[in-house]
């Protein structure tokens, strides 16, 4: 085996590590018994996990190479341009106190457009505001008397955020758990305010409105609801995956690369894509990929898998000639009738989801329903918002396109361990949000945490 020294210059912004040093890896060199491409770490997978994983290789100046089935990097982060809109794959928002994010993340490039910080609620035929008392007051004191829940309602909201600021990450992800529906009643909230408003805005999020999920992912995305914006990306939400990979080496992402198989061996890892193709690991292997494909590429090696089912939803995306308000809020079915779980109008958040001249409406339903038609689903839902807009607005609109997404996150109910191992075997390891927290966090927190683990198994050669 031969020592090489390698130094690499670092491509990254201010927030990676700086001054790169001579950094000494035992490798062997290659020869015409082993014609397969070499690199230190492959990383399959350029969703957020594995973009997160990369960017940290990246800052230790660790030759990588990062593979992705499809077209473009970012997973289930993705936008598509159609006829000049701008459309996310499915219902998704960022939330700006997320401290992984804010580690990696310029914010100011990627132009974020900020919701109204509480959202309007249809509920026995009228919406109703629910406000945050801290960024909009006055809309918070007029909202104590509407039907939405009581005043000691409003009074357990601000309660619970102050418990929740006073803890830890760490102590709100290994906490007591049970189900969300459970720990809202336990603490005293009431039905009212549990059906009308916590079942659709943390629905939508968890895509459960039964509100099964861990209660340690409830208090997590509440603590940082509490500390920041839901906001957009100008460009759309696929901008946070491609400023990513817009930092790491040129000619490090391999881009239709559709990984399947792995094998791992005590000097070196092979990773077999579908094409044929054969990539050489020295150091390790990092998978990256959603759980359902993970577990299929690693052949049982990632443990029992829970039998959960997953979280699915679709999104139906409409165009406009008009509008019924300007502001950039959230709308929540709080009925308890229908299909629609949340819309709004992406336009008003951020105007260049649009082209200028017509307003683009997201509406985003949970569950996968299958067996009905996307022309139902579109009938369905213009016939539903009619009742919340008037047929004279919402008949105007014209449907652009429907996502169905079947496996838009993990299912997290109890039981749930969100500090999983990233460490399958010495050389093999695996990230995603499914080993942490269902969130645009915890996708970046897995991904670091995997390459951490990984370097900690093969300590680099000292000078």
């Amino acid at each position: 085996m031969t020592t090489i020294t390698l130094s690499l210059p670092s491509t990254n912004p201010s927030f990676l590590s700086s001054s790169p040093k001579p950094i000494r890896f035992k490798f062997n060199p290659q020869s015409s018994a082993h014609p397969s491409p070499k690199t230190g770490v492959i990383v399959i997978g350029a969703g957020l996990a594995g973009l997160a994983a990369a960017t940290h290789l990246n800052s230790k100046n660790i030759p990588f190479l990062l593979l992705e089935a499809s077209d473009t990097v970012g997973g289930r982060v993705r936008t598509d341009t159609v006829d000049g809109f701008l459309l996310d794959r499915g219902f998704q928002i960022f939330i700006t106190a997320y401290p992984e994010a804010q580690k990696l993340l310029n914010y100011q490039s990627l132009n974020l457009h900020k919701f109204y910080s509480g959202a309007q609620i249809f509920y026995d035929g009228h919406f109703h505001t629910v406000a945050d008392p801290l960024r909009h007051f006055l809309d918070s004191v007029k909202s104590l008397a509407n039907p939405i829940g009581t005043p000691l309602d409003k009074l357990l909201i601000a309660s619970t955020r102050l418990r929740l600021l006073a803890q830890s990450d760490e102590q709100i992800l290994a906490a007591e758990e049970l189900p969300t529906v459970d720990l809202l009643k336990k603490l005293g909230f009431s039905d009212s305010i549990v059906s009308r408003f916590f079942r659709p805005f943390f629905g939508g999020i968890f895509f459960d409105t039964g509100l099964q999920t861990t209660s340690r992912l409830f208090d997590f995305v509440f603590k940082y609801l509490a500390l920041g914006d839901n906001a957009l990306p100008a460009n759309g939400i696929s901008a946070i995956p491609e400023q990513l990979a817009a930092s790491l080496p040129r000619g490090s992402v391999l881009l239709n690369s559709n990984a399947v198989s792995v094998e791992v061996g005590s000097g070196s890892s092979l990773v077999r894509l579908k094409n044929g193709d054969v990539f050489e690991s020295e150091l390790g292997v990092v998978v990256a990929v959603e759980q359902p494909a993970a577990v299929r590429l690693l052949a049982g090696r990632t443990g029992p898998v829970a039998k959960k089912p997953v979280r699915s939803t679709v999104c139906l995306y409409f165009t406009a000639n008009r509008v019924p308000v300007r502001e950039p809020v959230l709308f929540l079915n709080g009925s308890g009738e229908g299909i629609v779980n949340n819309m709004f109008f992406a336009t008003n958040v951020a105007p260049s989801y649009g082209p200028g001249d017509r307003a683009l409406v997201s509406v985003s339903l949970i569950g996968l329903f299958e067996g009905v038609s996307d022309d139902e689903l579109v009938g369905k839902v213009v016939e539903e918002l009619s009742g919340w807009f008037g047929p004279e607005i919402v008949g105007e609109w014209k449907h652009l396109r429907t996502y169905r997404i079947g496996f838009a996150q993990p299912n997290q109910c109890p039981p749930t361990d969100l500090n999983k191992n990233p460490r399958v075997e010495p050389g093999l390891y695996v990230c995603g949000d499914y080993l942490t927290s269902a969130t645009f966090d915890g996708a970046l927190v897995s991904g670091r945490r995997a390459a951490e683990s990984l370097l900690k198994d093969r300590p680099l050669t000292p000078p």
